[in-house]
């Protein structure tokens, strides 16, 4: 996959947001006035307790909410001028996405559920599978793309997840909680993973609440009660456990 053209430039601008959401009677301010720009190749964490805004600016970034107030251009547009066609085509080609539940479908292959979003974008199936095998092989596991969700360890089936998410050649990931449910060792080599793709020009942005997560990313904006706290440029500590073919994604494939 080629570095975006976009890499060094602005490609996620955040002006002034506001998210309000209704409870009944109550108002209540998700995020108040967020202002941030993002640039091409960017490997950004995004912090904060619960109740912060995070996850909240996180469905905005995604384009799956709008906010109640400012702006939000994405690669230049402003996304609320943009229809639901435009909106799904956003999804589909320049955005990736990571859940820290997984999301795969339980009873199909680890190479059907990359498949998948080729199969929404209408890509023919020989190229689907060619796409979706390397797509599989990046991640290390070329040779499981025929073992179903409960075959893989927890490890892997993330893997199959970022698999899906770049099957489609993204330029930008936006991953929720990646490592949530993995223990440490392995949280790291997912970490690992997510640091080659930032290499190769891929924008990265990540909500966690574990620091040591944090530390491999290149920038981490701190996040309370709806605004931004701080927002730091630090060296990443390089992830140990390297992923790539052979025998170092045999042994996480293991």
């Amino acid at each position: 996959m080629a570095a975006p053209a976009t890499d060094g430039q602005v490609i996620l601008e955040a002006r002034n947001l506001e998210k309000i959401y209704q409870m009944g009677d109550v108002e209540v301010r998700a995020l108040r006035g967020v202002s941030l720009e993002i640039r091409g190749g960017e490997f950004v964490a995004v912090m904060g307790t619960s109740g912060s805004g995070k996850s909240t600016l996180m469905n905005i970034l995604g384009c799956l909410d709008r906010p109640s107030g400012g702006s939000y251009l994405l690669e230049g547009r402003e996304v609320a001028h943009l229809g639901r066609g435009e909106l799904a085509e956003v999804r589909n080609h320049t955005l990736g996405f990571v859940f820290q539940s997984f999301n795969l479908l339980s009873r199909t292959s680890a190479l059907e559920n990359v498949e998948l979003p080729l199969v929404y974008a209408g890509v023919s199936g020989r190229e689907r599978r060619r796409r979706a095998i390397a797509a599989l092989e990046r991640v290390g596991l070329g040779g499981r793309i025929d073992h179903k969700p409960n075959q893989l360890s927890g490890g892997q089936q993330q893997r199959v997840a970022i698999a899906r998410a770049i099957v489609g050649e993204p330029r930008i990931i936006l991953a929720d909680e990646p490592t949530g449910n993995l223990d440490t060792e392995t949280s790291f080599e997912i970490m690992a993973l997510f640091q080659e793709l930032s290499r190769s020009g891929i924008t990265i942005v990540l909500v966690t609440h574990e620091p040591d997560i944090a530390a491999f990313c290149g920038r981490v904006i701190m996040m309370r009660d709806g605004r931004i706290q701080s927002d730091k440029v630090q060296v990443p500590l390089a992830a140990t456990h390297h992923v790539g073919a052979g025998a170092a994604a045999e042994k996480v494939a293991s």
